[in-house]
């Protein structure tokens, strides 16, 4: 596999080896050893897969420690984009997103350590979107931020007016008023 550090600290985008032949193809999605070596911080224990249509926005999602979670995430069909958010305090990318599109041709993973508000948004027809998490759901620790923050700046490469947004993630708070992040020491 060839992993490619970003800008941001911590986030990784993971393109698999990929062996294809007349029967499809066959490729190592995860395994422990290699990916902690490529820099995956922490051991996932839950793998969730979520379906969406064209133009389906989920996110910006995460949860603060100590139920704070790292993802590894991919497109099994479709196509994506996959936005990752710095809110770590001290950070000196806090702030700054990173973008990817992934999708079941470039077979590209994404990983984005706790700390980092995550959402994606579906540029094709159908998407099954998987992805591996290091910390098990909690309800009460999640935090979010809305989408279009004009602070963020992000471009979604959609046009907003179209998406298909969750009425949670309609009423997320803006940047500067999220859930804080606890500073570390």
């Amino acid at each position: 596999m060839k992993v490619t550090y970003t800008d941001i600290e911590g986030l990784l985008i993971i393109e698999p080896k990929v062996w294809p032949d007349s029967r499809g193809y066959f490729f190592e999605s995860f395994q422990y050893d290699r990916y902690m070596e490529a820099g995956v911080s922490a051991p996932m224990i839950q793998d969730n897969e979520a379906f969406s249509g064209k133009g389906v926005l989920r996110g910006l999602h995460y949860q603060v420690p100590p139920m704070d979670q790292g993802k590894l995430v991919r497109a099994i069909t479709g196509s994506l984009l996959d936005v990752a958010v710095d809110i770590r305090p001290g950070s000196p990318t806090y702030g700054k997103h990173h973008s990817i599109i992934l999708s079941d041709q470039n077979k590209l993973q994404f990983y984005i350590p706790p700390g980092f508000a995550h959402g994606y948004l579906c540029l094709s027809d159908d998407v099954i979107f998987a992805y591996k998490c290091s910390n098990y759901y909690s309800k009460s620790d999640e935090g979010g931020i809305i989408y279009n923050d004009p602070t963020l700046n992000i471009d979604w490469q959609f046009d907003l007016n179209e998406a298909i947004i969750s009425e949670k993630d309609l009423h997320l708070p803006y940047f500067g008023n999220h859930k804080p992040w606890p500073v570390q020491k």
